[in-house]
């Protein structure tokens, strides 16, 4: 990727941020003008219908076949108007000033001449590369641009099923799952951008630490180091509590060391692989039904799908990009699925769902974010409360669609003492935190 040294000798600011602005406004209206207007399946669905089992078909066309296979299984919304996601100012400003200098290097892999806010502000659908774009504006999207720190959330495992009692199989706490962005950063210094970049040439670290459920997985975490470099690969470093040592781990890693739970870093927030790794294409555009304004904090086990999802739950017809992507086989040999299809918002920028298909072109598992869009993570904040609405993830969940295996996290958990959950650009966690030392200190 891109992203290196010669960005920052492009670093100037945009001389028509003004025309820039009023291009945006035009933009997000059409995007609205076009959620609102009718279209045959939208029309099945209006403000205050519950959507269940029994009447799933009227939601067939408005989600993604995995999203659509869950609710025949039990998961049900609650169809609420839909409303317009803003971006924090200090990320609109940024996009304003820096958009217009960025662009695909020259085989369309990685970035060039991007330093803060969205990178492609504007998508032509008929740009072969659009769905590259898309996927670059979902890693740099406005939900987090320098930090944040996801304190004491869970994730539990069962089985799905229409009706079925809820019977949890594994339960999963933790104590952080943290980032610190090292580019396009808006909120907190350094900004735009982080001296270390121009020598590490680290994009991101993210810290998953330390487990603290169940009792032989206490302990129990993972470091990993992002590389602007498109051939570099992530370094991953994991704590095992067996041997009490941390070791470095290969790039074909996926993290799903975690016991029983379904997931893998490469699946946090819909998809953290490193981009380059795969073929991008934008498959079209579509009013869609997605949860970003949730209702719980936190959110709820469902009742009728043996707890493998957050219902009912309020959903809204949304503008999404439906991108699809096959790992590049020569970067990730070891990827188990034949090809990734994201579902993503068009205002938050951000994946509200995906399904995965194996190597025969068979759905496999789905993945559905549950977000919310307040000035706070959680009603009672005392600390983490913004001057802005910002979106939050509330609760997520990836299905094992063959098995009927799913895992749903809750983000805060359900009971635990730490009621703020999520600190967004606020400094919470500095470069210090994500490093092999605190790694193991953190271990008990």
């Amino acid at each position: 990727m891109r992203i290196g040294y010669p960005i920052y000798r492009m670093n100037r600011p945009n001389d028509a941020p003004h025309t820039l602005v009023r291009l945006i406004a035009i933009v997000m209206l059409a995007l609205l003008t076009q959620l609102t207007a009718p279209n045959s399946a939208a029309a099945q669905v209006r403000p205050g219908d519950i959507i269940t089992d029994r009447n799933a078909y009227k939601a067939r066309e408005l989600v993604s076949p995995g999203v659509y296979l869950r609710i025949t299984r039990g998961m049900s919304m609650q169809i609420v108007p839909s409303e317009r996601i803003e971006w924090p100012p200090p990320y609109r400003e940024a996009t304003e000033k820096y958009s217009s200098q960025v662009r695909l290097s020259n085989d369309h892999r990685s970035l060039v001449g991007y330093v803060a806010g969205l990178p492609f502000p504007f998508i032509d659908p008929n740009d072969p590369t659009a769905g590259t774009k898309l996927m670059w504006n979902d890693t740099f999207r406005p939900t987090s641009t320098d930090d944040y720190d996801a304190r004491d959330f869970s994730c539990i495992s069962e089985y799905d099923g229409l009706n079925r009692p809820y019977v949890p199989i594994n339960y999963y706490e933790f104590g952080h799952l943290a980032s610190y962005n090292l580019v396009g950063r808006t909120e907190v210094e350094p900004m735009p951008t982080d001296p270390d970049f121009l020598t590490s040439g680290r994009l991101l670290l993210i810290g998953f630490y330390p487990f603290l459920a169940p009792q032989e997985d206490r302990g129990r975490g993972f470091v990993r180091y992002r590389y602007a470099d498109p051939l570099k690969g992530d370094d991953t470093w994991g704590w095992s509590p067996g041997n009490r040592r941390v070791r470095r781990l290969g790039e074909a890693f996926l993290g799903s060391s975690a016991g029983a739970i379904t997931w893998s870093l490469d699946n946090f927030q819909g998809f953290a692989a490193k981009n380059e790794n795969y073929n991008w294409r934008l498959l079209g555009e579509k009013s869609m039904l997605a949860s970003i304004a949730a209702a719980h904090v936190p959110e709820v086990t469902c009742p009728t799908d043996g707890g493998a999802s957050a219902c009912p739950e309020r959903w809204q017809l949304r503008r999404m990009y439906i991108v699809e992507g096959q790992a590049r086989r020569d970067r990730v040999p070891e990827e188990l699925f034949g090809r990734h299809v994201m579902y993503l918002d068009a205002e938050a920028e951000s994946i509200m769902y995906q399904d995965f298909y194996n190597r025969a072109g068979e759905l496999w598992k789905n993945y559905i974010s549950w977000m919310a869009y307040r000035d706070r993570a959680v009603p009672d904040a005392r600390i983490a409360i913004y001057p802005f609405k910002r979106v939050f993830q509330v609760g997520a969940s990836i299905d094992d669609l063959t098995a009927g295996f799913a895992s749903m996290c809750y983000l805060p958990a359900q009971d635990t003492t730490e009621r703020e959950s999520w600190y967004i650009n606020m400094g919470a966690v500095d470069k210090s935190f994500f490093t092999v030392k605190a790694l193991a200190a953190a271990a008990p």
